[in-house]
């Protein structure tokens, strides 16, 4: 589902931009112009799938298992924060199609190479932002839907071409709206998980000691490790062995990623709780910064959307 609406939501985007652009040449017959139009539109699609590869590359070439949760902390933060950038902040050229429709003409009384480079970074950014988007769904899930990816692109250039092509009537801010909501869901999780991977970094760094976190030994000589001393909101549904006797296994699953236990399917791995932990942030066993990290950065998100799409 993520990655459905981010790949909707960029390309209806980057689509509503290209007919905007190509109807403005359209009108005034400028052959030359409209394949300089498709050129940098196929250059910035390419660029952005180098962009995407290069950068899942660099994440996977980092050896130290401590230094890549840090890296994915980052980039949790890096993508929630695009989110808001784009959906809230970001003046988007699609929103105001009489600048872009100056932008073009005057592109076109320049010289050819402006209208290239208009289109071309128009495009670069959408592509750039889906492949941030995209890089941190896969990190939370661990998973891609290719049919959720191209299902989102094919849907968002069909309703393109019929808004700018066919001149029909489509509620655009409907879809955005709604958009805009579960993005503002989604950024929220990417910081929860974001501050989880923080946590992992420090337990698989053994650097516990940064937050006063130490090994403790007790009386009876039993030795309390660091990692078991991070206070949790909930600690519920964790993997077992077995069931107790006369419980139903109706809501487990057995052996799930190869692990011979009954996980419940609303631990974060378990089948419902792993598409609530990719779309929402949800942990089953979060930590109290990672909690509140997520609720204030999920009332800050729906508070922007609110005052966004419905005050006057």
């Amino acid at each position: 589902m993520n990655e459905f609406i981010i790949t909707f939501r960029e390309t209806l985007e980057a689509a509503l931009i290209v007919g905007i652009i190509y109807t403005v040449i359209s009108r005034q017959g400028l052959t030359k112009e409209i394949k300089q139009l498709w050129y940098a539109v196929i250059a910035s699609i390419i660029t952005s799938v180098v962009v995407g590869l290069s950068l899942m590359s660099i994440k996977d070439s980092i050896g130290n298992a401590s230094i890549e949760k840090l890296v994915e902390a980052v980039l949790m933060y890096v993508t929630a924060g695009l989110l808001w950038y784009v959906i809230f902040w970001l003046s988007k050229q699609v929103s105001n199609k009489e600048a872009l429709e100056g932008q073009t003409s005057q592109a076109i009384q320049t010289s050819g190479m402006a209208l290239f480079f208009l289109v071309f970074f128009a495009i670069l950014r959408e592509g750039f932002e889906t492949a941030i988007f995209l890089m941190g769904s896969f990190s939370v899930l661990g998973s891609f839907s290719y049919v959720g990816f191209f299902l989102g692109m094919f849907i968002a250039v069909l309703i393109g071409y019929m808004v700018v092509v066919q001149g029909r009537k489509v509620d655009l801010t409907r879809f955005f709206r709604i958009t805009t909501f579960l993005l503002a869901v989604f950024a929220s999780g990417m910081i929860a998980y974001g501050t989880h991977e923080a946590e992992e970094f420090l337990v698989k760094g053994d650097h516990l000691e940064w937050v006063g976190l130490e090994d403790k030994s007790l009386e009876d000589g039993t030795v309390i490790k660091a990692k078991d001393q991070i206070a949790r909101v909930w600690n519920v549904h964790k993997p077992k062995p077995s069931l107790a006797e006369g419980e139903s296994d109706f809501f487990y699953s057995y052996n799930l990623h190869g692990k011979d236990k009954y996980s419940h399917w609303l631990h974060d791995k378990g089948r419902v709780g792993v598409f609530l932990k990719g779309f929402t942030g949800y942990n089953s066993n979060p930590n109290w910064p990672e909690f509140l990290l997520w609720f204030i950065s999920l009332a800050f998100g729906l508070r922007l959307w609110r005052k966004f799409y419905f005050s006057k």
